[in-house]
C-alpha cells in the first residue's frame, strides 16, 4: 500500500469507503444516486493522537489498514489522487472489523 500523501492531525484518521458487492434483483438498474453509502471503510493514514491537558499524546486505537465500520453521513469528504476519502474523527469509528 502507498504511503498518502496527506496526514491527518491529532485524532482524525484518512479513509477510504470500500464498496459492499449488491446484490442485483431481476433486470433492475440502481443509479449511483439512489445507492446507498457504504458504511465500511479502510483506513489510509492516522493522526498522531490527540494532546492530553499534560500534554502527552493519547494514541489512537485504529491503525493504519484496519477495516471499520463508520457512519453514513460521517467524516469530510476529500478527493486524493482523483479519489475520493474521508477525514474524521476517530470518535466517528463505529467498530473494527474482522
Amino acid at each position: 500500500m502507498a504511503k498518502a500523501k496527506i496526514t491527518p492531525l491529532a485524532d482524525r484518521i484518512l479513509v477510504k469507503r470500500v464498496e459492499e458487492d449488491v446484490a442485483k434483483v431481476g433486470n433492475l438498474y440502481i443509479p449511483d444516486t439512489a445507492k446507498e453509502k457504504p458504511q465500511k471503510a479502510k483506513i489510509i493514514a492516522v493522526g498522531p493522537g490527540k494532546r492530553n491537558d499534560d500534554g502527552s499524546r493519547s494514541p489512537l486505537e485504529v491503525k493504519v489498514g484496519d477495516e471499520v465500520l463508520i457512519g453514513k453521513y460521517a467524516g469530510t469528504e476529500v478527493k486524493l489522487d482523483g479519489e475520493e476519502h474521508l477525514i474524521m474523527r476517530e470518535d466517528d469509528v463505529l467498530a473494527i472489523l474482522g
